[in-house]
């Protein structure tokens, strides 16, 4: 079993949660929505690409559109071997958390 990196599962669980609307933008700007951290498009192309070829992630190019000058996009959806390691990470998670109590937190 291959373990997701942190960043990995970021990028398959962000593609999950946008379905049908997953593409550079919108994964980009859930990513700093959900983590608050930026994230350059070189590297976020970079990690996507790491995902097709490691079988993970489909890429799909649309067809072109007026509205951005003739040019398509390319969508990113989970395969299921993308929805299998996502399942594994989560599976890992909570029982790495199984039996610990809440943190307690002090209050001002």
């Amino acid at each position: 079993m291959n373990r997701l990196t942190m960043a990995e599962e970021i990028l398959l669980t962000t593609i999950w949660r946008l379905q049908d609307n997953a593409y550079g933008v919108t994964i980009r700007k859930k990513i700093e929505e959900v983590t608050e951290t930026d994230i350059v498009y070189g590297t976020l192309y970079n990690m996507l690409g790491q995902l097709v070829r490691k079988g993970y992630v489909l890429k799909i190019r649309s067809q072109p559109t007026r509205e951005r000058g003739g040019r398509s996009r390319m969508y990113y959806t989970l395969t299921s071997s993308g929805i299998k390691a996502l399942e594994e990470a989560r599976a890992l998670h909570r029982s790495l958390w199984d039996g610990i109590p809440e943190f307690l937190t002090e209050k001002s």
